[in-house]
């Protein structure tokens, strides 16, 4: 793998946060009849820290945000955030809470415009969105959160173009932006920038990159390219069939026999 650049060069420093665990995962275990899908994961996430999630497919890495966001029950282990306990809340409810997702698949409104993507997903976490009255005030809050998401994403300027026009990056950095217009605590990126070029990958990084660093979220990122990994991550938690083989920063990892055995194939 080509050398990359040493990981937040431009980013927050991760030992500025808090030591507090603001996620914390105890032995999280997800069994499908005789597959461990996730096997007894744990795992502790500081306020304001970035931590990507790898592993070779089949790792757990989506079923393990399947966990933490309520998509699918443990087998056993807890899922505490901030802390108090949400092992098993529905998913609506843990996104009411400070938790929000994107996904590997786009899931736009192709028709509709970026604003009206991102206003809606602001309005989705509004505890008055079925109210009969009132319905002014929340549809100007939510419009509002979601236009400060556009901007902090670096898309105001195709804010009124359908989403189904965007390039493909621009809709996988749209998706971000509706996950940040519910106002999140902890936002958990499965994929930001699967199916991407060369190129694409290279600018939506670096749209990441200076979002990460002005904001401040606390955010889980499962990603494939070791080199948006590397850019981005405080930390890395290294997958293998289920279970954590290995923890630690970007140099950590990356200097890992076993995780270049297991995944990485022998970075250089």
């Amino acid at each position: 793998m080509a050398e990359t650049a040493a990981p937040h060069s431009q980013h927050r420093d991760s030992s500025s946060t808090t030591s507090a665990a603001l996620i914390e995962l105890e032995g999280l275990t997800k069994r499908y009849g005789a597959l461990v899908a996730v096997d007894n994961v744990s795992m502790r996430i500081a306020e304001g820290e970035v931590r990507a999630v790898i592993g070779p497919n089949g790792a757990g890495k989506t079923t393990l945000f399947h966990l933490i966001t309520g998509v699918v029950p443990p087998t056993s282990g807890r899922v505490q955030f901030a802390g108090e306990d949400i092992t098993g809340l529905p998913t609506h409810v843990t996104c009411q809470r400070g938790l929000s997702r994107t996904f590997q698949l786009t899931s736009l409104f192709p028709e509709m415009s970026a604003r009206e993507n991102a206003r809606l997903a602001a309005q989705a976490r509004h505890s008055r969105r079925w109210q009969p009255f009132g319905g002014a005030q929340m549809f100007a809050e939510a419009q509002r959160a979601g236009d400060v998401a556009l901007e902090q994403l670096s898309l105001t300027h195709v804010a009124g173009r359908p989403a189904g026009l965007l390039s493909h990056g621009d809709q996988r950095l749209l998706e971000v932006a509706m996950a940040m217009a519910q106002s999140p605590k902890v936002m958990l990126l499965d994929e930001p920038t699967q199916g991407l070029s060369v190129e694409e990958t290279a600018k939506a990084v670096e749209t990441l990159a200076h979002f990460l660093d002005t904001s401040r979220i606390t955010v889980m990122l499962v990603e494939h390219d070791m080199e948006v990994v590397f850019r981005l991550a405080h930390k890395i938690t290294v997958l293998h069939r289920g279970a954590v083989i290995a923890d630690g920063t970007p140099v950590d990892v990356k200097a890992s026999a076993r995780v270049q055995e297991a995944y990485l194939g022998g970075i250089e």
